[in-house]
């Protein structure tokens, strides 16, 4: 991935790109860090070496008062910070950022059968096979599109996901079902750009130029899939992730196995999906119930 785009890389752009690969930021985190200063110095208008406290404490209230969310403005300073606390070492600058708490939201989920009616709806085979992997496995889209043929082991009946968010490995189940729709792409599947790429190294799904599908593509097919399928929740691909976690739940998979499935680093990350496990909560006993229950004991035969 090309971090540096078509911006002109100017000295200040060139060190802060060497702090952050130096530091092992990938390429998301580069892009957002280099976004954030970028909109900061266009609000400038000059350099950010000139910057001054009061020039960040008025960009943050710029922020603000122009209607940004809480979660962007919150990734900009990110961005910001990095560049005052590591590049220039102003750490003047750095005292006057400031992070908001972000909102809780309730993650939106799926259900059984709204899942069944998109894979059913999916516009190809190859779209098939990506969504049944995004909600069947719990698999991120950047982790489907860059999937290889050495990732998939299906004689332990495993998927191993290497060097994803947060530079880390984990396995995932292989269900049979999916197994059967991977060997079904794979004689559908283009082989013009494997050129001299060993087997294990081929992309499952191939783009362009050699390399895979974009995750923007994959998140277009999900999208076409959910309006043919007649979904007019506000869903989106990470949807199916969500639901994968929230239906394992509900059928009584330990949290902790449902954490390793995902990749969470923390447990509380993964114990929100309680929230919306709607099965779960529906079979709870009100106490209501209860009160009920002790007024027919109560009546006179």
């Amino acid at each position: 991935m090309n971090i540096q785009h078509s911006t002109p890389t100017t000295p200040l752009r060139a060190r802060m790109i060497s702090d952050m690969s130096g530091r092992n930021l990938g390429p998301a985190s580069q892009t957002s860090h280099l976004r954030a200063c970028s909109r900061f110095a266009a609000w400038l208008g000059r350099s950010l070496e000139t910057a001054e406290p009061d020039d960040v404490r008025d960009f943050q209230q710029h922020l603000m008062e122009t209607g940004t969310s809480i979660c962007t403005r919150n990734r900009t300073m990110t961005g910001v910070k990095f560049l005052f606390r590591v590049t220039l070492r102003r750490h003047d600058l750095v005292a006057e950022i400031f992070s908001l708490k972000e909102p809780i939201k309730v993650p939106l989920v799926l259900s059984r059968n709204e899942v069944r009616r998109i894979l059913l709806m999916a516009p190809s085979l190859k779209a098939r096979v990506m969504l049944s992997l995004a909600y069947g496995c719990g698999m991120r889209a950047g982790e489907v599109v860059r999937l290889r043929v050495g990732d998939i082991d299906g004689e332990q009946k495993i998927i191993r996901i290497v060097q994803s968010k947060g530079r880390k490995d984990r396995n995932v189940m292989l269900p049979s079902d999916i197994l059967g729709l991977l060997r079904d792409w794979w004689k559908d599947r283009p082989t013009e750009q494997d050129g001299r790429v060993s087997g294990p190294d081929r992309v499952i799904f191939p783009g362009y130029n050699g390399k895979h599908l974009s995750p923007r593509q994959i998140s277009r097919l999900f999208k076409q899939a959910a309006k043919a399928a007649g979904i007019t929740k506000p869903v989106t691909l990470h949807t199916l992730r969500h639901s994968f976690a929230t239906h394992l739940l509900e059928r009584g998979v330990d949290i902790r196995v449902i954490q390793a499935l995902l990749g969470h680093s923390k447990l509380t990350t993964t114990a929100r999906y309680a929230s919306v496990a709607t099965g779960m909560i529906a079979a709870v006993d009100s106490p209501l119930d209860d009160l009920n229950q002790t007024k027919r004991k109560a009546r006179p035969s």
